[in-house]
């Protein structure tokens, strides 16, 4: 992963933070120096922000060991300073098993919290002064702080609105009810009105809320989308759209040819063969970076990328859309009995979502698939 350094590896999960959280803790380090405190008391913050993380750790893996519980993978967690994400394959369409994984994570918020109140009653570490609450970190309020963060993080998480877990939540208790795609798209909207409050509110009382109403209100509307494709992908297969006129180079065709088909057609995605079997795919971006760093006279076979992966025309629409938004895969190629018959990519997926919603059937679409052009 770019600019992430893995640190550890869970049940089969990697684990990597973003090369900026190193910024966070040497700004918040920086930060109390100027404020005249010494080494010993900046460091003091810098273990309460790992604490923290590890905190939000604990809470993603909370919602990964959940799904790995209905059989639906992680494909990593990811620490960044405003906190973390879990790349959990797909949230399960059962709604009773979405409610789980949704609150998975609040829960182990809650659970690090409970945890902590008792250490503190045990021990008679809870504050009993303001001054122990003046917004520095000391040894005396270290635990208590991070109890109160985790509560926040509960609560917080449990925002009715998409991105957020309660967002989640929310869907999956309409689900009860509701198809799918009627109860993330209630769920969207309920999402979006608290965004806007967020935001109304944050001219008023904190301007982060802003930032906060804006994330809420474009993260509802990208599931909202997310969730209509998907309800219009699930009455296709592969079959059905793939396209079947294409251009495959040769690896030892040189860079212009390709140059030549980019500009002189509608193609930006094309297949490479080398002794009659698709070694490649080669993108418009890559064909621009291979000009600029090999030349129009060098081989598209250095140029291609190799990381790809082949579709069955009976594979589910909706799964072959998964896998390929999930690897950042342009264009498949599709074979059946070891034969190719035809290529599928993102633009041609879209062009179907755009023509369902717009009213064209499922038999309508297969009759204009098998005229002539």
């Amino acid at each position: 992963m770019n600019f992430s350094l893995k640190i550890a590896r869970i049940r089969g999960i990697d684990v990597f933070v973003h090369w900026t959280f190193l910024l966070l803790l040497g700004w918040i380090v920086i930060s109390n120096m100027r404020e005249g405190r010494d080494l010993s008391e900046s460091l003091m913050s810098v273990w309460f922000v790992l604490a923290l993380f590890g905190c939000v750790l604990l809470h993603e893996l909370g919602h990964s060991l959940t799904a790995m519980r209905y059989g639906i993978g992680t494909k990593n967690i990811i620490l960044l300073p405003i906190g973390g994400v879990a790349n959990i394959e797909k949230m399960p369409d059962k709604p009773g098993q979405e409610l789980a994984v949704a609150l998975a994570g609040p829960a182990v918020n809650l659970v690090i919290a409970g945890v902590l109140f008792l250490i503190l009653q045990l021990t008679g570490g809870i504050p009993q002064s303001a001054e122990d609450l003046d917004g520095q970190i000391t040894g005396n309020n270290f635990l208590f702080n991070l109890l109160v963060v985790n509560v926040v993080l509960a609560i917080f998480n449990m925002i009715p609105a998409f991105p957020m877990d309660g967002g989640r939540v929310l869907r999956a208790l309409l689900a009860m009810r509701y198809d799918r795609a009627k109860a993330t798209n209630i769920a969207a909207k309920i999402g979006q009105v608290l965004a806007i409050a967020f935001v109304f509110a944050g001219f008023f009382y904190n301007f982060w809320w802003i930032f906060i109403g804006l994330f809420i209100f474009l993260g509802a509307g990208a599931e909202a989308n997310f969730e209509t494709t998907r309800s219009v992908l699930g009455n296709y297969k592969v079959r059905d759209v793939l396209m079947r006129q294409f251009t495959v180079f040769h690896s030892f065709e040189t860079l212009d040819k390709a140059i030549a088909a980019l500009l002189d057609g509608q193609e930006k995605e094309f297949l490479v063969e080398q002794d009659n079997e698709i070694i490649g795919i080669l993108t418009r971006d890559e064909i621009i970076r291979g000009l600029r760093e090999q030349g129009q006279g060098a081989a598209i076979g250095r140029i291609a990328h190799k990381n790809f992966f082949p579709l069955r025309p009976d594979m589910p629409l909706e799964e072959a859309y998964a896998r390929m938004t999930q690897a950042n895969a342009a264009i498949c190629p599709v074979f059946e009995n070891g034969q190719l018959l035809g290529v599928l990519n993102m633009e041609n997926i879209t062009e179907v979502v755009m023509l369902a919603n717009a009213g064209l059937s499922k038999k309508n679409l297969s009759n204009f698939k098998q005229q002539p052009v």
